[in-house]
């Protein structure tokens, strides 16, 4: 997803930017320092990363730096708000994926569709979707695994016919939160991830969920 249509996603207010790109050349300019941002955080990690850094990866001044993002924090947070809308866009088009015949299937889809994102996404093990940069009060009012579970109830619910609830919300988004900190762990220090921990995953995630929808 371009970074002009994360911007104009329905999470307002996530990206903090100096200026807003307007024109194309801009947007990519934008685009480029994200994409030198997580580049550097795949090799160092998000805590040393400085905007000299970024500027350098991304063949531009510190002050383009800066004409976009006030400092390394904000930065970091845009980084973290295209990760989430890049991983809110898979669990959407996993979800509605025909071979899908029922939520489990569904769910199991979509846990697998998260795991690809860790392994594809350059620097989304270390920054995820941006709720370890805890350095400010979060951009939100919401945490992000919160908005990642409401996203996959929607698309469960407008799929497979299933009632809404505020029980169901609850389950989901506890589920979310256990089998985001099992993946966690698993990228923890294994590149493709740790399969007995991307396994328990799977499982303490679909157990929890079927005691409410079976």
């Amino acid at each position: 997803m371009s970074v002009q249509a994360v911007m104009e996603s329905g999470i307002d207010g996530i990206i903090t930017l100096r200026n807003e790109p307007v024109q194309a050349r801009s947007t990519a300019r934008l685009a480029a320092l994200l994409d030198g941002a997580a580049s550097i955080i795949d090799q160092i990690g998000y805590e040393r990363l400085t905007t000299a850094m970024v500027a350098e990866r991304a063949g531009a001044s510190i002050g383009t730096v800066y004409r976009y993002f006030p400092d390394r924090i904000a930065l970091l947070q845009a980084l973290g708000a295209r990760n989430l809308e890049r991983l809110l866009g898979s669990v959407s088009e996993e979800i509605s994926r025909p071979i899908h015949k029922d939520w489990a299937s569904a769910v199991e889809g979509v846990l697998s569709a998260i795991i690809e994102v860790y392994r594809s996404e350059p620097g989304f093990r270390s920054l995820r979707v941006g709720d370890v940069i805890d350095l400010r009060p979060a951009p939100t009012e919401r945490p992000f695994n919160s908005i990642v579970s409401d996203r996959i109830v929607d698309g469960i619910v407008a799929r497979f016919g299933i009632k809404d609830s505020r029980e169901l919300r609850f389950d989901f988004e506890t589920a979310v939160e256990i089998a985001d900190g099992l993946t966690a762990r698993a990228f923890a220090r294994a590149p493709r991830g740790d399969e007995a921990f991307l396994t328990s995953a799977r499982s303490v995630t679909l157990d929890l969920l079927s005691k409410r929808l079976s």
